[in-house]
């Protein structure tokens, strides 16, 4: 079952051309395409779904510096920013609040982790606070679990992701954005080697420069081209509470529970680096780079063998852009959620905070994480293609840093000074032959 989404309508005429294609309207792809318009471009958006229909309404609604790796704290801190200022420009509620976000652990050695990551993140102007386990009590008056401590971090937030993606394309159909829903993007025409034009399935689009935020579609449409761009899928699963007593206006982390307050008065809830990976031809390409990240995160991955293996061996990758790409096929990813792990989270939340035991779950919903053999996202052009970028594979980071990451590739796409160094986030690094290994330390 999808989560709630609040719809925006289309613009009914695809136009002939455009300085930009943004390919996606999830969070990064919206971001990028409202940047790229407030520089003077013409934007046109196109989407197989509809805008936030898949990661980008699914996810907890995070927005957080905390815990991020090295490479991704100055985007994160950026975004911040620009979540505030994106929400008052849209003149719509994203459900940004800066409410704060608490990591709680029972084990020594990751609260040793996270000291030492608080003061990386303080070098990088960022300032989260180690808590003792009489200030986490303090903190949880209610909450009956032993901690050996915690990390809290104010100035971090919350966003509704039913509300977000939509409201922030409100803001950049302000400034000019056309986008089109039911429009799937079949592929790339070239003119001596560089990019003349995006097909859709409505018409072709001439532009000079294409963006792909196509999130879990992107190494797909990449490889109809010719481009590798290893990406692994996980099927993650969360769910929406009733409304309950609040416990945290923020957002609240643990190995047995995570939680994030709503704006309806219940809870987002989930369990942290869960998830399932479907066996597919398409992870068997990449497996040699995914190793290192599958042996770091194995304890908490199911696999599965299911249709999707079948189903991608008949779609291949050579369609004709006269005919329905696989893009129209399945115009919304919409995987079951995984109940045992909806159920295990929310029998530790209510264990935990016996004030909480009268909630019931409203619903339960599955989505699908785009991840990189690192598991830091890719925002960068194509050197072999020129006029092609990406900004893709942001590893169930994408949600809270979108602003931000929206605004870089914006960036990179017109030349201009980046918001922040681009050099983490090349495509580059992901063919070069360099061995990747998972960074983000929790």
């Amino acid at each position: 079952m999808s989560p709630p989404l609040n719809r925006i309508n289309s613009d009914e005429r695809l136009p002939a051309q455009a300085d930009v294609v943004v390919i996606g309207g999830g969070v990064i792809g919206v971001s990028a395409a409202y940047h790229l318009a407030r520089k003077g471009l013409s934007v046109a958006l196109v989407e197989k779904g509809h805008v936030g229909g898949e990661q980008s309404s699914r996810n907890w609604g995070w927005c957080r510096q905390q815990g991020r790796a090295r490479e991704e704290i100055p985007l994160a801190r950026e975004a911040l920013r620009l979540w505030e200022d994106m929400q008052n420009d849209a003149g719509v509620d994203a459900g940004f609040r800066r409410t704060g976000v608490l990591f709680l652990t029972k084990s020594k050695d990751e609260l040793a982790s996270w000291e030492r990551w608080a003061a990386v993140a303080r070098e990088m102007q960022v300032h989260s606070t180690v808590l003792t386990p009489a200030e986490v009590a303090e903190r949880m008056p209610g909450n009956t679990d032993e901690w050996v401590g915690g990390l809290h971090t104010p100035s971090d937030g919350r966003a509704e992701p039913s509300m977000a993606v939509p409201a922030l394309a409100t803001a950049a159909r302000k400034h000019g954005v056309t986008i089109h829903q039911g429009c799937a993007a079949r592929g790339l025409e070239t003119s001596g080697g560089k990019v003349s034009a995006v097909v859709t399935e409505k018409g072709a689009i001439k532009t000079q420069a294409v963006l792909l935020s196509g999130g879990a579609w992107s190494s797909l449409f990449c490889r109809r081209h010719g481009i590798e761009l290893p990406i692994g899928l996980v099927n993650a699963t969360a769910c929406r509470t009733t409304p309950a007593p609040e416990i945290t206006s923020g957002a609240l982390g643990t190995d047995l529970y995570c939680i994030r307050r709503r704006l309806d008065g219940g809870f987002t809830l989930a369990l942290r680096n869960r998830g399932t990976v479907e066996l597919s031809p398409d992870l068997f390409r990449y497996a040699r780079t995914f190793w290192p990240t599958y042996l770091h995160r194995k304890n908490g991955l199911k696999l599965s063998f299911g249709k999707s293996f079948f189903d991608q061996i008949v779609r291949g990758t050579g369609w004709s852009f006269d005919k329905p790409s696989p893009f129209e096929t399945e115009r919304v990813r919409d995987p079951a959620p995984d109940m045992s792990l909806v159920n295990a989270a929310m029998a530790s939340l209510i264990k935990a905070n016996p004030e909480l035991k009268d909630i019931e779950i409203a619903e339960a919903w599955g989505g699908t994480i785009d991840c990189t053999p690192d598991t830091i996202p890719v925002i960068s052009p194509v050197e072999a293609l020129p006029g092609f970028f990406l900004a893709t594979g942001f590893s169930g980071h994408g949600f809270g840093i979108g602003p931000a990451a929206g605004k870089l590739a914006a960036d990179i796409v017109t030349n201009a000074t980046p918001l922040v160094d681009p050099a983490a986030y090349s495509h580059k690094r992901m063919i070069d032959g360099r061995r990747l290994a998972p960074v983000s330390p929790f």
